[in-house]
């Protein structure tokens, strides 16, 4: 599927879900092969953008997952601030709708930050988006429209599962990225994954990046788990 171990590990987003700058340090050393780090709510809600910085010295990317949902005057405010941080991604909901979506991308300006649109959890399955949400669309019609918003809003693309990667491709152009969480190698368990693929079927399926997290963390050696990993996508 990739040509070398390299190229693989361009396009897997290790998700440094750990609860303090300290952990998330150890854990950067142990896995020096990774690329591209996620820096999610609870790390930089405890460390703040101290490990923005600790990531940035070390040459990698970054996926900051803070999901902004919010008025569109604040998204814009958000983004504004998020600017200078200087990552590669940022996400905000999609649910914002299309008037925070523009402004949240306008709002970054020339910052080459790209905006990622988060459709629908993947923890939500189709009882949850039914009945708890009462929103009458299956998962992947509710991500399809999800797409819709976000790429007319002008952004890079959108968080989906991979279950939706293919349909979302099709709809929306290989340009328009599919970051993909939810991700279980054979033998993991899914935990509260509820649409999830394997990393060879997310990437068949249309996916441009995985968002790995537990399966690698925790693994009882990580960093032969990340290589396995890769060497299965080769």
């Amino acid at each position: 599927m990739f040509n070398s171990q390299e190229a693989v590990a361009s396009k897997i987003i290790v998700a440094l879900d750990v609860p303090n700058l300290e952990v998330a340090i150890a854990t950067i050393h142990t896995l020096p092969q990774v690329q591209f780090w996620k820096v999610g709510l609870e790390l930089f809600c405890a460390s703040g953008p101290i490990i923005l910085d600790v990531l940035k010295d070390q040459g990698k990317r970054i996926f900051l997952d803070l999901k902004l949902h919010d008025i569109p005057n604040t998204v814009a405010a958000a983004a504004r601030a998020i600017a200078p941080y200087g990552v590669d991604f940022v996400t905000i909901h999609t649910a914002t709708g299309l008037a925070g979506l523009k402004t949240a991308q306008t709002a970054l300006g020339e910052s080459s930050t790209q905006l990622i649109g988060v459709t629908l959890l993947t923890s939500i399955d189709a009882n949850t988006l039914q009945q708890e949400l009462q929103i009458p669309l299956d998962p992947a019609t509710y991500v399809e429209r999800m797409a819709d918003l976000a790429h007319q809003a002008g952004l890079a693309g959108i968080v989906c599962s991979p279950q939706e990667a293919a349909r979302v491709k099709q709809r929306c152009g290989e340009a328009f990225l599919r970051i993909c969480p939810g991700i279980r190698p054979l033998g993991t368990a899914t935990g509260d994954q509820a649409r999830s693929l394997t990393p060879n079927a997310a990437f068949a399926a249309g996916a441009s990046y995985l968002v790995i997290g537990r399966p690698i963390l925790q693994a009882a050696d990580p960093a032969k788990a990340f290589d396995d990993i890769c060497r299965s996508l080769i």
